[in-house]
């Protein structure tokens, strides 16, 4: 059965194919649940796929939004009313009284959270907002980081854990480019979008750096579509939007948007 599971995914994910079986498997064989930390959209993906095979195991999903990226799943057994369950979710919510805490960002509320020592499966989705930041977080870890986040990016910052109830989130922002490219391939799509040579953006990606819809993804010729999220570490992520038609030299005609 495990063989047969291994076939459909990528061999650095079998790690997790296995965590993710187990979690089935007790669920539907000796009616254990678990709740597990926070998982990516590929992550997801292939637990769902898991429960889908069992018919015994039911799975509920939570991050605060129902667009939530970044999701806690309970898996249990099928007859568990898992919508009573809590799913020890909370939230996170940074503010300052200084003006440059407006200009922080993404990456630089996850910096600081990550540098206190924190998994980054205890972190959910992170949203920054007009006037701060929240943060969906495991309930287990919000106190450890109210107490000791006291600074992002140099930035002095206070604290405060609500409930989920109380989430702001906050929409996507895309910086969109208009590239015309010779090919729909990884590497030269990659390469516009991050201004690196072909020859250079071909070392993240054979080092598996590089997740196309957060697969890792190590084969420079890929070619991307419409939808398609790529992400490299060290360089952000952008998302292809619209693959348009053929200029008149049958370039295509791409339009990316890129996370900011």
């Amino acid at each position: 059965m495990k063989n047969e599971i291994y076939g459909h995914f990528h061999p650095d994910e079998r790690q997790f194919v296995d965590k993710a079986w187990e979690w089935v498997t007790s669920a539907g064989e000796y009616h254990e649940t678990r709740l597990t930390e926070f998982l990516d959209p590929r992550q997801g993906f292939i637990l769902q796929t898991l429960v889908n095979r069992h018919p015994d195991v039911a799975v509920r999903w939570e991050g605060g939004t129902e667009e939530a990226e970044r999701k806690r799943a309970l898996v249990a057994p099928d007859y568990r009313d898992l919508e009573e369950d809590d799913m020890e979710l909370r939230v996170l919510a940074i503010s300052s009284g200084e003006q440059k805490f407006l200009e922080l960002e993404h990456g630089d509320y996850m910096g600081a959270i990550l540098g206190l020592g924190i998994k980054r499966g205890k972190i959910g989705d992170i949203h920054v907002l007009p006037d701060g930041c929240h943060v969906v977080v495991a309930e287990d870890i919000a106190n450890y980081l109210a107490m000791n986040l006291t600074g992002v990016h140099r930035i002095n910052v206070s604290t405060e854990i609500l409930p989920l109830s109380s989430l702001r989130s906050s929409s996507v922002k895309l910086e969109k480019l208009e590239l015309t490219v010779a090919s729909l391939r990884l590497d030269g799509i990659a390469a516009d979008v991050t201004r690196l040579s072909r020859s250079k953006i071909l070392a993240p990606i054979k080092a598996g750096r590089v997740r196309v819809n957060w697969k890792v993804e190590e084969d420079p010729s890929c070619g991307l579509k419409d939808g398609d999220m790529v992400s490299i570490q060290g360089f952000g992520r952008f998302k292809v939007l619209e693959i348009g038609s053929l200029t008149k030299k049958g370039r295509y005609r791409v339009q990316v948007g890129k996370f900011v």
